[in-house]
Parts: C-alpha cells; sequence; structure tokens
C-alpha cells in the first residue's frame, strides 16, 4: 500500500496516512457516542496531529495495520481495543507484561526490540510504525522507507516530567493517532477508580503513607544486584498513587529511574516494608543471598517484612500494568 506522507516541521516531521483491522471492546451505552468521536478526531474532514520525541506527525487517516516495537506501546494500543498486526519479541512481551486483553495469536514477532527485522516489518505493510527514540532513532531513514514512524521516548530527561506524566501523554497521542480518544479517557478514569479503591484498601489496614522499598532483582556475576526505584521512577508515582511512600531516597534525577546496588546498602531502609521482583529462575533471595550474614540480620528479614511481587509484574508499560502493579502491591501488603 502506497503511503503519502511528508515533512511538516522538519526531517522527523511526517505526514501519514494508513489503514487496517481493530478490535473493538466498548461498553454497550458508549458506542454510539465512541464511533461518533471516533470519526471525527482521525478521519474523515480532519487531519489529526500526533506530538512525540522527534516532533510532530500529522495523520491524514487513521491507520490501522501498525507495528509496534517497543512493549508499552503494543500495551496501550490493547487497552485502546485495538490489535497491532506486528510486535518486536513476542516471548518477552508474553513474559513480563501481564495485563489483558493479551496479543492476538496472529500477531507477527518482527524480531527483537533491539534489531527488530526490517523485512519482517516490510511484509506486514504497515501503515504506522510506533516506537521509542531511543532504541530506533539510528534506524529512523530505514523505517521510514518501510512506514510512517512515530517514536516516543518513555525516559524524559531531567526537567521534563516523571515517567508517569510521560506514560499518561503519550497514551493519549496514541489514542488520537488510533482515533480512540474517548476509549482513553475512559482507561485513564477507570485506572483512577481503581487507585482510589486500592488507597481504601491501604488506609483500611492501617497502611496509610508506609514506607516501602521497592526492588527489582537479579544475579550478575553470581552477585546479587538490586535496582532501587527513583521518585521520578513510574513505580514510585504509581506507589504515591494509592498513599505508599518511597522509602529509599530516590530524589536524584536517574534516566531509567532506578539506582543499582548491593544488599550492604540495604540497612538504612531496614525498618521499611521491602518489596521486591524476581525471577524464579533467578532468585537471587533464595540463592545468593540466603546465607548472607548482612541480608539475614535486616530487620524486615526478621521481622517477615519482605514480599515478592510476581516475577512478570511489569514497572516499565502503560496504564494497564500501572493498574495491575498498584492490585499486587496492595495485595501483598494488605495479606490478600
Amino acid at each position: 500500500m502506497v503511503k503519502k506522507w511528508g515533512m511538516i516541521l522538519s526531517a522527523s516531521v511526517i505526514v501519514l496516512t494508513g489503514c487496517g483491522e481493530e478490535t473493538e471492546n466498548l461498553p454497550e451505552q458508549d458506542e454510539d457516542t465512541y464511533e461518533s468521536e471516533t470519526e471525527n478526531s482521525a478521519t474523515g474532514d480532519g487531519e489529526t496531529t500526533i506530538t512525540h520525541a522527534l516532533g510532530e506527525t500529522t495523520l491524514e487517516e487513521k491507520p490501522e495495520r501498525i507495528v509496534v516495537l517497543e512493549w508499552v506501546y503494543a500495551e496501550n494500543l490493547l487497552a485502546l481495543g485495538t490489535q497491532p498486526v506486528g510486535v518486536a519479541d513476542i516471548d518477552g512481551y508474553d513474559a513480563w507484561v501481564n495485563v489483558e486483553p493479551e496479543l492476538a495469536e496472529d500477531v507477527t514477532d518482527v524480531g527483537t526490540r533491539q534489531e527488530p527485522s526490517l523485512e519482517e516489518i516490510a511484509r506486514l505493510e504497515p501503515d504506522l510504525i510506533i516506537t521509542a527514540a531511543s532504541r530506533h532513532e539510528g534506524i529512523q531513514s530505514q523505517l521510514e522507507q518501510l512506514a510512517p514512524t512515530v517514536m516516543f521516548e518513555p525516559y524524559p530527561e531531567e526537567g521534563e516530567g516523571d515517567q508517569y506524566e510521560e506514560m499518561i501523554s503519550t497514551f493519549e497521542e496514541m489514542a488520537k493517532a488510533v482515533g480512540k480518544e474517548q476509549e482513553a479517557v475512559e482507561v485513564l478514569a477507570d485506572l483512577e477508580d481503581s487507585y482510589d479503591m486500592l488507597a481504601e484498601q491501604i488506609n483500611d489496614a492501617g497502611l496509610t503513607d508506609t514506607e516501602v522499598l521497592l526492588s527489582q532483582a537479579y544475579s550478575a556475576n553470581e552477585t546479587a544486584v538490586l535496582r532501587l526505584f527513583t521518585d521520578n521512577s513510574m513505580a514510585v508515582q504509581i506507589m504515591e498513587q494509592i498513599n505508599l511512600q518511597n522509602a529509599f531516597d530516590g530524589r536524584d534525577f536517574e534516566l531509567y529511574g532506578y539506582v543499582e546496588t548491593g544488599v550492604d546498602q540495604l540497612e538504612r531502609y531496614e525498618d521499611a516494608h521491602f518489596t521486591y521482583i524476581v525471577q524464579e529462575d533467578d532468585n537471587v533471595f533464595e540463592n545468593q543471598l540466603k546465607d548472607n550474614i548482612v541480608w539475614n540480620k535486616l530487620n524486615f528479614v526478621q521481622e517477615h517484612r519482605n514480599y515478592a511481587l510476581p516475577g512478570d509484574t511489569w514497572t516499565f508499560g502503560g496504564p494497564l500494568s500501572a493498574e495491575v502493579f498498584a492490585e499486587q502491591m496492595t495485595d501483598i501488603l494488605v495479606g490478600e
């Protein structure tokens, strides 16, 4: 399919067109309103301009055959009731991203997120490619030879807002791209309702403003490495939505939202509740740290205030992952 698209503001500002397939999943009472708003937002007599990390792109038609090279954007499409035609590293997505709805079985794997297959993407004849600038800006021209390409950036620089704010703004821009603004409003409203409900559970359990140290742990050279999340991370922003506090002194900005440290640095946080994400086949707490003297003397270990989150807890996703993370965090702390 030949697409008409052109530069508007700079070399990275693209005019896009496209068409394709999608899955609708709207409440019956909102269907008429949704269809009307969709028609006016990205098709018919109006173009839609999308703001992304590399500029602004104007869509002349609603894209339907969309290839996604970064998991969070695949999740965003699913939240909006749209199945992509291609996603990078589907096995990895299924292992790490625990949300509903799932990717359809006929979605094509287009290689790894680091090195997507340009040949496979070309075979899908996409109307639009969505990815992250930090991963694929270097192959921007190659991707644009295949289809109009929009690159967002999930990790804003210091002074450009936190990861949660970026997640929301990107989700809303993607909703504009596929003509699903009303759907996005509903998804975000549902997320806020979930936060309120979970915060109430936290309050009822007497845990409001509890300090929580969140870690994602793994081994490197047989040594336990612990990521501790900083205040600009999406994970910490979600914790605050349900009235939990970050025990880690994470005020210093970190681009990816975490620092890596060892067990010896946990003593200063031993009075907090310790929550962690670890993979079953790389459980450093049952292996490297099992007989570690420093670990076993920590107050939260001796007082059984350390809690395991599921290994597929995804702290770098969109609204669906945010809701799952908030639910899982609440469940382990209130004992459900």
